[in-house]
């Protein structure tokens, strides 16, 4: 059975962080991005972009159970799979690493909570920094990182230029849509809401 955290426990982790987030549930429809909202809002702050966008990103990609026995039973039927909270593949991972000089494998995202959002937030500023100021005004700035997030940094620069997205992509800026306001009430800071819903 995967070691769990105690709540407020703190723990030096393989990649260097700290183990403050328990292993998600392994018993499908038991997990919950609000369980990590902590770890969402100290590592979204400290990469310098919104808790509330890194949650909804949580939120959208909560389709499959993320315990890690789980995710290496689906790394096996799907070798091209990927891991973490966050849903990242392994080249994204690779490219966040080598600019952020992260310690730690690709494969760590599945086993360490905190360190997977703290990758996604990483990659999702970015993202944010190779992102126009100026851009259609059909999306907010959350929505197009998102997309970005989705289906990689040059698709959201022509989204952002207004080439509509395709059926795929159309579909997680739904969900991520449809996400953000339970994303907005999970709790953070010792149980306070995040902020109210912005662009």
């Amino acid at each position: 059975m995967a070691e769990q955290s105690v709540p407020g426990a703190k723990r030096e982790t393989p990649t260097g962080g700290r183990a403050d987030a328990r292993t998600p549930p392994l018993r499908p429809g038991e997990y919950a991005p609000a369980d990590y909202a902590a770890v969402v809002t100290r590592t979204a702050r400290e990469a310098g972009v919104s808790p509330l966008l890194v949650m909804t990103v949580l939120h959208n990609e909560a389709y499959k159970p993320h315990h890690p026995l789980l995710e290496r039973l689906w790394q096996w039927w799907k070798p091209g799979a990927s891991f973490g909270l966050a849903n990242m593949h392994r080249a994204t991972f690779e490219r966040v690493r080598r600019t952020h000089g992260l310690p730690g494998r690709w494969q760590d995202l599945r086993d360490d909570p905190a360190f997977a959002v703290r990758t996604a937030a990483l990659h999702l500023a970015d993202l944010d920094r190779s992102l126009p100021e100026r851009h259609v005004r059909r999306y907010t700035r959350d929505e197009l990182l998102a997309l970005g997030y989705n289906t990689g940094e040059r698709n959201m620069r022509a989204f952002a230029r207004g080439v509509p997205p395709g059926p795929m992509a159309r579909s997680y800026l739904r969900r991520f849509r449809a996400h953000r306001e339970s994303a907005a009430e999970s709790p953070a800071d010792g149980g306070e809401p995040h902020d109210a819903v912005t662009g």
